[in-house]
């Protein structure tokens, strides 16, 4: 998709899946194991939502309930996968050597490259919450790798920090993509200029309030906006959690 929208949160796709349902040998968890998923993009019949932005295929916010809920193993190629835990606690699987961990503000990026396989699942009696973000790497069949890093939203605060990308501190990519992340508890008039007219932006607000280019967006609620001009983003001071997410077409 390459024009400017605004997506509200209930405009995402929305789909459910049990454990005990047709999906059963994908999802995991019995006999009360549920996958709830809202997406803003998709490929295909894949996901539902509107079609990918830039080198983004998935961008969904998805819920774990019932105990070993998730995703059992299951394979991914020439996909670079993120996580960003939410709440609760998400366990990851997979064939590049690791059984990790994630709590709240906890992220990952996982590149399948020439093949690998993973499991993602929820341990606990209580949801897990995630937001999933599939990107197109810029080179095929490269190894697969695995690395993970944590938000610090107390020290973070009121400070855009960048999580994903070409950036000190950050989990590099084998793409022209960014992820960051803005927590505000205070007004704050912050200036986002893109890196080229090849390039969009979509910021995706976690909750709070913000206006971005003078367009309100409240939680959950999305805009994608293409071309190198300067988006301005405005908090209110009330309370802001938002992603923004840089990708080139």
């Amino acid at each position: 998709m390459n024009k400017d929208f605004v997506l509200r949160a209930h405009d995402r796709g929305f789909e459910k899946f049990l454990s005990t349902g047709e999906a059963s040998s994908y999802i995991a968890g019995h006999p009360e194991g549920m996958v709830t998923r809202h997406s803003s993009f998709n490929f295909g019949a894949y996901q539902s939502g509107i079609p990918g932005f830039g080198r983004i295929r998935v961008f969904g916010e998805e819920v774990f309930s019932g105990t070993g809920s998730g995703y059992n193993m299951h394979r991914h190629h020439d996909f670079i996968i993120c996580a960003f835990v939410l709440a609760g606690t998400l366990t990851h699987v997979n064939t590049v050597g690791n059984i990790d961990q994630l709590g709240p503000n906890d992220f990952y990026a996982f590149s399948a490259g020439s093949g690998g396989k993973h499991s993602e699942l929820n341990l606990a009696s209580t949801d897990m919450q995630v937001l999933y973000l599939w990107l197109l790497p810029d080179r095929l069949l490269t190894p697969p790798s695995y690395t993970r890093s944590h938000f610090d939203a107390s020290t973070r605060r009121n400070q855009l920090t960048q999580l994903v990308g070409n950036a000190d501190g950050a989990l590099r990519i084998s793409q022209d993509v960014s992820v960051s992340r803005l927590v505000a508890d205070q007004a704050m008039h912050l200036q986002y200029t893109p890196k080229s007219n090849r390039h969009g932006v979509y910021v995706f607000m976690l909750d709070g309030e913000a206006s971005v280019d003078d367009i309100t967006l409240a939680r959950r609620d999305s805009r994608g906006v293409w071309g190198d001009r300067p988006i301005t983003i405005q908090t209110d001071g009330e309370g802001a959690d938002l992603l923004i997410i840089e990708t080139i077409q």
